[in-house]
């Protein structure tokens, strides 16, 4: 017969050497107490990995049992657990009867340690023969003057009668009556805790009795009033009104666990916009309290999964206020689940009071130095932006507190300001001129490049009439003296320019210093003795000194002629769009030579050799035809700086616009509101009674439970996620032991249940799963011995702990053995699928090409596949790797025989996974196959081999099947 083997408590021990029977017999008999208790734990993890001394439990009766160390006691509670306790035909052993006396003179010794930690023991003991004799011991205990003993003489009463409720039939009685009389808390609890198990009337009768102390009670026991609230509640919605307000009241308790059960249990039992607010507000005061990071992101998790209820989201539209109370914590990841939580719930009434709190924050963000403080502005930014586009009335007060993030050294934030301003620009027409004037004012101060440019286009773009004249001028002060090159070479040989020549003028009212340094082309010096020294600017090699230039000049200076190019394609728009507010041709002509000078000296200066790298083809051609449409006014080219670059940006803003509301409509019709099966309930035809606050209550906790499960369809039964899929067969038809294991992927654990079938007509003896673990794997506990009967089966499970996305891999062997020797049975290797743990993501643009050139493992796939359609292969290679197309589907229509695509996903350890595919095939040739590459990139090793494995399987697949 198969010995169904309970499990233990679990003591990790490393490999140890097997000891001597009769040396352990020896050190148990004759060695004193501290050699009896080395040898007593050697004997308890000899026991735990597989060992069997049968010899060893009267040695240990003898000469163990009787010593009164703590210590001794409390390791044999655990050799007394542990050890086997019936012989090889099921009956207990005779032995046992002595350890049973042992037991009944520990429940009546004056020592309240030892009687409550033999309580909690005999919890654990599944032997009714033993514990029969104990019982009036048990009972006894119960009236022990020290809590310790009763509360775990409760717990003792309580499993004995769950397990064997004829040893205590009157146990519910008991355990009442032992209620009534208790003052202390933890013994209070258990008693109730045993009375909502075992007789719930009972329970209900003596809350009802005590209801209105609840308040006063420990917050264990209140734990426990809430869970039976609960469950009463949903078996019998009419009992709701009786306990509905004792719940209302456990929200004020000075206990936060009890608080957040408390909460959680009233909005299902009821939807009454009273209750869902009181809860809301319950959580909301839970996250800004509570100190623990962990805590607040899973009560924050409880309230945007009451935000998805649609009934409750109304209620808490007007607590916007008081979910952004929780910006005040400092972790990055609360703030963003809290901002994003905030924007779904805000509405029009409340939207200028959540923007005046942002820009509160948003100045809190400014003279902080925390290395999060970047992301944080970056958030705020883009919520900023998304309220000014879902309410634009508020725009108007937003754009100046987000202009002056464009001076701001972190580039993050600046970034996103203007992504804002150029969607605002473009939507809010009647913005335009209050945006461009702020953007003029802050210009002078933005330091980085990248901000430099973006800015620049949007000038360049939609500044009209006077305003262009300011703008050259903004440009013109950001460049310095024009021409570069000269002004250069002055700075080199150690003159003043202009610039400078004039602050010295204003500064000293001296105006031949600056003259006598500009004429002459050499500069005086005085040595140490006081003598005058005279030095060539030609013949001594140039110290290079650190020179103060304007921003625009240093960034070409720094070798950065990409914004030369945007600066020329800028000033021609300005030159062209002047030539059509001012009739004047002598004004026109005089702006247009000023922008081709400074084209021009941006070009010089590219080829001089001042700057760091020289310029580069593509800007120095892109600068010629600014120059070219500038001397020749084509009407084509005209009209492509004129009209075709902000048509290009409606195109793209549209395009966005359309993708973000086909991921909504998407996400709405996941969820489907009402089956068409399901039954229409009547409030008026209802019975009054059973529907008390207006809502069934089993109904609505049943849509809560089910809420996110997608329900099976036999289209699904053939998908790879069905069970039946993911058994894996370990060993063969034909071999003594047959084996199969069902891989169930948890979040950070696998458990492996693996089917063992004993295909002989031998009793297997000691039959072990051995296994062992590749990769990022560790195997959690070994699994324990079994005795398999002729033709029997039975079912083990194991445990692996997964810590990161890498392809694991587990193997092994069945040991057992049987009458003659011990045999090996090989098993199959098991391949754990890392898509368990790959979820699709998104990302921007940005952000991605960011990681792209961060994340240094690269690995290249080359496409080998019989797909002959490019879209087919890019949805099947989506559907093999998990990961999220980030290119929109507006970019990969049609057919143009090439198809470039960037996707994107992360795994559940916070691992980011980049892909990039480019594949083509002839267009002329319908049958060809696509060709092409994949290239992975991720910041770990193991997920860019792992998700390059994958795809190539994945491809191996696909030809096999065609």
């Amino acid at each position: 017969i198969m010995t169904q083997v309970p499990c233990y408590t679990i003591i990790n021990s490393p490999d140890l050497e097997v000891p001597n029977e009769m040396q352990l017999k020896q050190d148990l008999e004759k060695g004193d107490t501290h050699v009896k208790i080395e040898t007593l734990k050697k004997v308890i993890k000899l026991l735990l990995n597989g060992e069997r001394y049968p010899g060893l439990i009267m040695t240990i009766i003898r000469f163990v049992l009787p010593v009164q160390n703590h210590t001794i006691k409390k390791l044999l509670l655990i050799f007394w657990e542990i050890v086997p306790k019936t012989s090889a035909d099921g009956k207990l052993l005779q032995e046992m009867i002595l350890v049973c006396d042992a037991y009944r003179k520990d429940l009546q010794h004056p020592n309240e340690f030892l009687r409550g930690s033999t309580l909690r023991f005999l919890c654990k003991l599944k032997e009714p023969e033993l514990l029969e004799p104990l019982m009036p011991a048990i009972r006894a205990c119960l009236d022990h003057r020290h809590s310790y003993v009763r509360r775990n003489a409760v717990l003792a009463i309580f499993t004995i009668y769950k397990n064997f409720d004829w040893l205590v039939p009157d146990g519910p009685e008991l355990i009442a009556s032992f209620l009534d009389t208790q003052q202390d808390m933890s013994c209070k609890r258990n008693a109730f805790l045993m009375l909502l198990h075992a007789d719930q009337e009972r329970a209900l009768n003596y809350l009802a009795s005590c209801i209105d102390q609840v308040q006063s009670f420990g917050d264990i026991l209140q734990l426990v009033i809430v869970e039976l609230i609960y469950k009463v509640c949903h078996a019998n919605p009419a009992e709701r009104s009786r306990f509905i307000r004792c719940i209302y009241n456990l929200l004020n308790s000075s206990s936060n666990a009890v608080r957040y059960e408390a909460a959680g249990t009233l909005i299902t039992l009821s939807l009454a916009p009273t209750a869902i607010k009181a809860a809301a507000g319950c959580y909301i005061e839970l996250i800004v309290k509570e100190s623990d990071n962990n805590v607040k992101l899973i009560v924050l998790d409880r309230l945007i999964a009451m935000k998805e209820n649609e009934h409750m989201e109304k209620v808490m539209q007007d607590l916007v206020m008081d979910v952004l109370r929780v910006l005040a914590a400092p972790d990055i990841e609360v703030r963003r689940k809290t901002l994003a939580l905030a924007m779904n719930l805000v509405y029009s009434r409340n939207i200028n009071e959540m923007v005046q709190v942002l820009q509160k924050e948003v100045a809190k963000t400014h003279n902080v130095e925390h290395e999060d403080t970047g992301k944080y502005r970056q958030l705020l930014v883009r919520t900023l932006h998304t309220c000014s586009i879902k309410f634009p009335d508020v725009a108007s007060n937003v754009i100046p507190v987000l202009v002056e993030f464009l001076s701001d050294t972190n580039e993050l934030a600046a970034v996103d300001v203007l992504i804002f301003i150029r969607e605002a620009i473009q939507k809010f027409p009647a913005l335009r001129a209050l945006i461009i004037k702020h953007l003029i004012d802050a210009f002078p101060q933005i330091k980085s490049a990248k901000i430099h440019r973006a800015a620049v286009w949007i000038l360049g773009e939609y500044v009209e009439g006077a305003q262009i004249l300011e703008v050259v001028a903004a440009i013109q002060q950001t460049l310095g003296e024009i021409p570069m090159v000269d002004a250069e070479q002055r700075r080199l040989a150690g003159e003043q320019s202009e610039e400078q020549q004039q602050q010295q003028q204003k500064e000293s009212g001296d105006t031949n210093a600056g003259t006598q340094s500009s004429s002459s082309s050499s500069s005086n010096k005085v040595t140490s003795d006081g003598t005058y020294a005279t030095q060539s600017a030609y013949s001594l090699a140039p110290v290079p000194k650190k020179e103060k230039r304007p921003p625009l000049r240093q960034y070409l200076m720094d070798g950065d002629f990409f914004i030369g190019a945007s600066l020329s394609a800028t000033l021609t728009k300005l030159a062209l769009r002047y030539a059509e507010v001012q009739p004047e041709a002598r004004a026109q002509n005089r702006l247009t030579t000023q922008v081709m000078l400074i084209m021009s000296s941006i070009l010089h200066l590219g080829k001089s050799g001042f700057p760091t790298k020289p310029i580069t083809y593509d800007d120095n051609d892109r600068i010629m035809i600014c120059l070219r449409t500038l001397s020749d006014r084509t009407p084509e080219a005209v009209a492509i700086f004129k009209h075709a670059c902000r048509d290009a940006l409606g195109k793209m803003l549209d395009a966005q616009h359309e993708e973000d509301q086909r991921m909504i409509k998407e996400k709405q019709r996941a969820t489907a509101k009402v089956q068409p099966d399901s039954p229409v309930l009547f409030a008026q035809l209802s019975n009054g009674r059973d529907n008390q606050l207006g809502e069934n209550v089993f109904e609505s906790s049943l849509n809560q439970a089910l809420a996110g499960s997608k329900t099976a369809q036999l289209s699904d039964m053939a998908s790879p996620n069905n069970k039946l899929n993911k058994v894996t067969q370990l060993t063969g038809f034909s071999d003594p032991v047959y084996a199969e294991a069902y891989v169930n992927v948890n979040q950070y654990d696998i458990v492996l249940d693996v089917l063992l079938v004993n295909q002989t007509n031998d009793t297997l003896q000691n039959c072990t799963l051995e296994l062992a673990t590749l990769g990022d794997l560790k195997l959690v506990e070994r699994p324990h011995p079994v005795v398999l009967a002729p033709h029997d089966f039975c079912n083990i499970k194991a445990n692996v702990k997964v810590s990161s996305t890498e392809n694991g891999i587990i193997f092994g062997n069945i040991v057992y053995d049987t009458a003659l020797n011990t045999n090996v049975v090989v098993l199959n290797t098991i391949h754990i699928d890392i898509m368990d743990y790959i979820i699709p993501a998104s990302c921007t643009d940005t952000e991605f090409r960011q990681m792209w050139q961060d994340f240094e493992w690269e690995n290249k796939v080359t496409v080998n596949t019989s797909f002959t359609d490019l879209h087919e292969y890019l949805k099947h290679l989506l559907k093999s790797t998990n990961m999220k197309c980030l290119t929109p589907n507006k970019a990969l229509s049609g057919q143009c025989g090439f198809m470039a695509a960037n996707m994107y996903a992360k795994s559940i350890f916070g691992e980011n996974a980049l892909a990039n595919l480019s594949i083509e095939k002839p267009v002329d040739d319908p049958d060809s196959k696509v060709t092409g590459h994949i290239r992975i990139r991720a910041k770990s090793q193991g997920m860019a081999l792992s998700l390059g494995d994958k795809i190539s399987s994945s491809q191996k697949q696909s030809v096999q099947a065609a």
